[in-house]
């Protein structure tokens, strides 16, 4: 069965076992890249990486067993993120049924925790084999894949407004964070302050679009931890091809909340005129590489 974002990397066509057997054999046959580690009991975990364009591919993952044969465990599309989206306290978690990683942070700019699959596991691995992992602040570089979207036009704002918003987003910031440290003050200053918006937004809605007040957003989607549904402006846009498939990819840069990342999607998955300015909705499958 074909992995549900293989479209998002331009292989939309390919939903059959039989195809996408087809694409694996390519990427074992002819890898761009290849990762090692050896596990506590001999076994060798291997990552298998093959680009199908200089931003984004397809990593199999399994292991190699005392017989010397390959043992297929999985495999994911990936996508090349550009820029570091955050430094922060990073905790990752095994998933129970295989080797494979998931990473949350908390981020005062988005309001919540976010949750990624970790795209770098096998770095992650050498430290844990020694035991050379400690908690500290690292570089976390998201990126994200989209099964399809939508443009739309940007909220007008001035100068003043532009500056102004910004002003009041770094004193948001600082009061999570001293609310999150424990002050009470800070704490009653947000209520107040989510309840003045709460009020404003509740009269507005009622003449209003939702997507003329929100200009951006990070929200939880469905029920897999990693899944978000996103509204960003858009910073820059590239257009790659499928050196297999032959089809589009359109990567955008997204600013949600200030948090900057790369997304990908199926050029004809895309509804609207991508434009740098216009925002950008969909929903995304969130990966992160972390310089460790």
């Amino acid at each position: 069965m074909s992995h549900r974002f293989m479209r998002s990397i331009g292989f939309s066509e390919e939903k059959t076992t039989k195809e996408i057997k087809k694409i694996l054999k390519l990427v074992l046959m002819s890898p761009t890249e290849k990762q090692y580690v050896t596990l506590p009991d001999d076994s060798i975990a291997v990552e298998y990486r093959k680009e199908f364009s200089d931003s984004f591919g397809i990593a199999v993952c399994g292991e190699f067993s005392d017989e010397a044969e390959f043992d297929y465990e999985f495999y994911y599309p990936y996508l090349k993120g550009q820029y570091v989206s955050t430094t922060t306290d990073i905790e990752l978690e095994r998933l129970s049924e295989k080797e494979s990683y998931e990473g949350v942070f908390d981020d005062t700019r988005v309001g919540i925790s976010i949750i990624f699959r970790l795209s770098n596991r096998l770095d992650y691995l050498k430290l844990l084999m020694r035991d050379d992992v400690h908690a500290v602040r690292k570089p976390i570089t998201l990126s994200g894949l989209a099964e399809e979207g939508t443009i739309l036009l940007p909220i007008k704002k001035d100068k003043r407004q532009m500056i102004q918003n910004k002003k009041e987003t770094i004193e948001r910031n600082k009061l999570i964070a001293d609310a999150r440290a424990g002050d009470e003050e800070a704490i009653e200053t947000l209520t107040m302050k989510d309840i003045d918006i709460y009020s404003t937004i509740s009269k507005k809605i009622m003449s209003e679009d939702v997507l003329t007040l929100v200009d951006t957003y990070v929200m939880p989607f469905g029920l897999e931890c990693d899944r978000y549904s996103v509204m960003g402006e858009i910073l820059d846009i590239n257009e790659k091809k499928n050196d297999l498939s032959g089809e589009t990819v359109l990567i955008m840069t997204l600013n949600c909340n200030d948090l900057v990342f790369d997304i990908c999607v199926n050029k004809k998955d895309l509804t609207g005129e991508p434009m740098i300015g216009r925002r950008f909705k969909g929903n995304i499958w969130l990966t992160g590489k972390i310089d460790f």
